[in-house]
């Protein structure tokens, strides 16, 4: 058997989850001695892609950002509507890429107020989506915004 239809024949049993280092540990176990990258580069050969999803990373600031008191102090008990809002992001695979959705949350209906997405996690991203909030509600007087002061929120 040659290492290429050893390779797809590894791939095929993993219902196409396996990479090049579960790949080459099944080749392993079958006998055949055959290294991660050499696996790669025979999977790369024929065309095969891992269905597993890579691991997110955020890029790291290349600032620090002024940190802004904390004026919430997790009082989340909030007695009428819009006196705090709270915002925050994450993020979704959409197949081929990262998609972030930044929201903006009523603390005292616990619904969504404005939301946005993107496929970047910049100012922009959370700068739409509290502008849907004020475009829904206006703007409320005294209201108290929230957030994590990630790098979306600060930059």
């Amino acid at each position: 058997m040659s290492l290429l239809s050893l390779v797809h024949e590894s791939y095929r049993e993993s219902n196409g989850s396996a990479g090049a280092r579960n790949i080459a540990a099944m080749a392993t176990t079958k006998g055949v001695k055959l290294s991660r990258w050499r696996a790669t580069k025979l999977m790369k050969e024929l065309n095969l892609i891992s269905c597993q999803q890579l691991g997110h990373q955020y890029k790291k600031a290349s600032t620090e950002h002024v940190e802004i008191p904390n004026y919430l102090e997790r009082q989340f008990a909030v007695i009428e509507p819009n006196q705090v809002w709270c915002g925050d992001v994450t993020y979704t695979w959409t197949g081929k890429r990262w998609a972030y959705l930044a929201v903006v949350l009523d603390l005292f209906s616990r619904k969504p107020v404005g939301w946005a997405m993107s496929f970047l996690p910049d100012s922009a991203l959370t700068t739409k989506a509290l502008s849907m909030a004020k475009e829904a509600r206006g703007k409320p007087a005294n209201l108290l915004y929230h957030s994590d002061q990630g790098s979306h929120y600060t930059s």
